[in-house]
């Protein structure tokens, strides 16, 4: 089996309290849960997939988002040329998973049917469900369709040996996790499948989505497909960054998935 390099790549920050990152509050103590913005980056030789491309600086600003490094200085300080990439999986279209696709001219964008229709639907016409959205990065997919740079999945897929998506739903309508074989195994790249491992553990869901039932089956998809809850990548947990190694010169914003957890 292909085994790749998986990174998670930090660009943003937002300081947030505990109890807005679950359905039902936790302890009434409650203590800062800041959350951590990612792009990830996999990688076998020349070969670069770019898994979400994160939200823009005047996407970040307007909702008050603290911006650590673009996404572009990113992936460059990594290696990886935006420009020269060819495939980037857009796990939904939330606007810091969807933004900054003009970074990536030569890219296909692999992504769910059943996202596109949610993000273009009659859903769009309530704030409350448009609200995770920003309207010029649905526009600019729109226009990614039009040039012939969009493939659509429905459901399970693979992208290329060792790399496959499959659709969860719940977060967003079209919500897909990405797994990917790696040197200790299958990883699965949750995105916000799991917005922090303590959704999973606790079974109290991150207080977005459009359906809860296929948000709760999502964690056992993710179970399955990694094989061990260790290997589970959620998509906006600090924790990340504190278990796994640091890429060096990236001051610690940079992690490798792929090597072993440092406990």
């Amino acid at each position: 089996m292909a085994s790749w390099d998986v990174y998670a790549l930090r660009y943003a920050v937002h300081e947030r309290r505990a109890f807005e990152n679950f359905i039902r509050p936790p302890d009434p103590h409650d203590a800062p849960m800041p959350m951590d913005y990612f792009v990830w980056v996999a990688r076998r030789g020349e070969r670069v997939i770019v898994i979400d491309t994160g939200f823009t600086p005047e996407g970040g600003a307007r909702r008050g988002r603290t911006l650590i490094r673009p996404v572009d200085a990113a992936l460059r300080q990594l290696g990886v040329e935006p420009g020269a990439v060819e495939d980037v999986v857009i796990t939904h279209l939330h606007y810091d998973h969807a933004g900054n696709l003009d970074l990536f001219p030569k890219a296909r964008f692999h992504l769910q049917e059943a996202e596109m229709g949610f993000a273009t639907g009659r859903h769009m016409c309530q704030a409350c469900i448009r609200y995770p959205f920003d309207v010029e990065d649905v526009v600019r997919m729109v226009r990614a369709v039009y040039a012939e740079r969009v493939v659509f999945h429905d459901g399970d897929a693979l992208i290329e040996q060792g790399l496959s998506l499959h659709k969860v739903g719940g977060h967003s309508a079209g919500l897909q996790m990405v797994r990917v074989e790696t040197g200790r195994g299958p990883l699965v790249l949750a995105s916000d499948a799991a917005h922090f491992l303590a959704n999973i553990e606790r079974s109290n869901p991150f207080p977005i989505y459009i359906d809860l039932g296929d948000l709760t089956q999502g964690w056992h998809a993710a179970r399955r497909l990694a094989g061990d809850e260790a290997r589970i990548i959620p998509g906006h947990d600090p924790l990340v960054r504190e278990i796994h190694p640091a890429v060096e010169g990236s001051g610690g914003e940079t992690v490798a998935l792929h090597l072993p957890p440092l406990r």
